[in-house]
């Protein structure tokens, strides 16, 4: 259903874009974490000893959520399916990295790179030239390189394999809103994700220690030319300007991830984690204002973040961080399956109002489920949880890494 529905979604922008006007959200969102999260605009507790957001957001869509328990704080248009750019090499890793042992060896061909987009980023793979998989992980999601992932992508059985495993991984993980094309982000038509998803695939991906050692880097050295002790490295810097700064932006305090990324069709996107005070936070923000400069996905993150800190404990929640599929039981996956059907869309049920208004979010989750439905998803949320906490990003590297999952073909959506 989704894979239906995505690729005329994600023509929006740009049609919008050759008309001479701003695109505007689709009047009906998925409402995967809670009815509100599929409604136009801003949702958030305005109850009283809540802090105002930021005034100056222009990201088209963002999410503020708690990574830990899954509480989404607040959102704005949170399930527009956009153009993700590189924060989609999230879900390629999530896929992909369970499957790779970090020291196996590659060695490039130019065949494996036919694919790649004009003008994609490099950390400047060469043919003939060998890489550990580690190596590889660091100049895709350090430099953010399309041709390390295309050369991992070789190592896991090529692209269209691949690109079918993240469709696969994201419905697991209950993101549909997004969509992979190619496993890069390098625009492709039909190729979405959303603030929700991206926040999600983070939240999973974060659970592997390889993930969060990578992204957590602010630099490594990469092989350059030669073989053997006489190989040259040069070394390579992690683009998240979150982690390490850039002239007039400070490294925010906290941060440990996750990833960043820009085309011309998505515009700068960003998801990050930060913690402070024992609390961890997630954020994704996409396409912001251009005008405000290339900065701005990372201003506004940070400043998404310290609302967020402010306001956890004192914000009710306006929906939640979905669990995998495989730890909904039955029943309730099959309603949330229901829920997102164009079928029960176009049925036209209630939906709950807006957040917009200065009334509080009342009850702690809005779902559109039974209320016996309700109480089995959240108890599987919550034993989920408390059974596979995200780590404190102090302890990243301590912690050993998530098993390997074993990978089946998947087809293309």
């Amino acid at each position: 259903m989704a894979a239906i529905v995505t690729p005329a979604l994600a023509l929006l922008p740009a049609m919008a874009a050759a008309e001479g006007r701003a695109p505007e959200p689709p009047e009906h969102m998925s409402t995967v974490g809670g009815e509100l999260l599929g409604e136009v605009g801003t949702q958030v507790d305005r109850g009283p000893g809540v802090p105002a957001l930021p005034g100056d957001l222009t990201s088209k869509s963002w999410i503020v959520a708690d990574a830990e328990t899954g509480e989404v704080f607040a959102a704005h248009n949170a399930h527009w399916p956009l153009p993700p750019a590189s924060t989609l090499k999230m879900l390629f890793a999530d896929t992909v990295m369970p499957g790779l042992d970090r020291q196996d060896v590659y060695r490039a061909r130019p065949e494996d790179f036919a694919g790649l987009g004009e003008g994609s980023s490099s950390v400047g793979v060469a043919d003939g030239q060998t890489y550990t998989v580690e190596d590889l992980w660091h100049g895709a999601l350090l430099a953010s390189g399309n041709d390390a992932v295309y050369a991992l992508a070789a190592m896991n059985g090529g692209v269209e394999r691949t690109v079918g495993q993240m469709n696969a991984r994201a419905r697991e993980l209950q993101a549909l809103d997004t969509h992979a094309v190619n496993p890069d982000g390098y625009d492709a038509e039909g190729q979405t994700s959303s603030a929700y998803d991206l926040t999600l695939i983070a939240r999973d991906a974060m659970l592997d220690a390889d993930f969060r050692e990578y992204v957590a880097l602010p630099r490594a050295d990469f092989p350059g030319e030669g073989s053997g002790e006489d190989r040259e490295t040069y070394e390579i810097q992690n683009t998240n300007r979150l982690l390490v700064g850039a002239q007039g932006l400070e490294p925010y305090e906290g941060i440990a991830g996750v990833k960043n990324g820009y085309t011309t069709q998505a515009g700068h996107t960003f998801t990050g984690v930060a913690e402070r005070d024992g609390r961890v936070l997630l954020v994704t923000a996409m396409a912001p204002d251009e005008e405000q400069g290339p900065l701005a996905v990372y201003r506004e993150a940070a400043a998404l973040l310290d609302w967020g800190f402010a306001a956890a404990g004192q914000a009710r929640p306006v929906g939640e961080l979905v669990p995998p599929r495989d730890q909904v039981p039955a029943a309730g996956a099959g309603q949330q399956e229901a829920e997102q059907s164009p079928e029960a869309e176009a049925a036209g049920g209630q939906t709950a109002s807006s957040a917009e208004s200065e009334q509080p979010v009342s009850g702690f989750l809005v779902l559109a489920f039974t209320v016996a439905g309700l109480a089995v998803l959240t108890l599987a949320a919550y034993l989920f949880h408390r059974r596979h906490p995200l780590p404190s990003p102090a302890a990243l590297r301590s912690l050993p890494g998530r098993r390997a999952r074993r990978h089946e073909d998947a087809d293309g959506d």
